[in-house]
């Protein structure tokens, strides 16, 4: 049986914490940041937890279930 490989995509986009949740960046940080206030990027800066679906998926993309 080969290996099991890791999805390029979800590597770049998932992070495991230590106690196993699924941390992501938020979206609308990489463009047009001009017009945005201040207020708005500093809270998409923050990292968020995925939702359990999400976090199923990513899991399993990434080779830990």
């Amino acid at each position: 049986m080969p290996k099991m490989k890791t999805h390029s995509g979800a590597k770049k986009t998932f992070r495991i914490t230590g106690t196993g949740k699924v941390m992501h960046e938020r979206a609308g940080k990489r463009h047009l940041l001009e017009h945005k206030s201040s207020r708005v990027t500093r809270r998409l800066s923050n990292e968020s937890a995925a939702k359990p679906s999400t976090t199923f998926t990513a899991k399993r993309m990434l080779g830990l279930k």
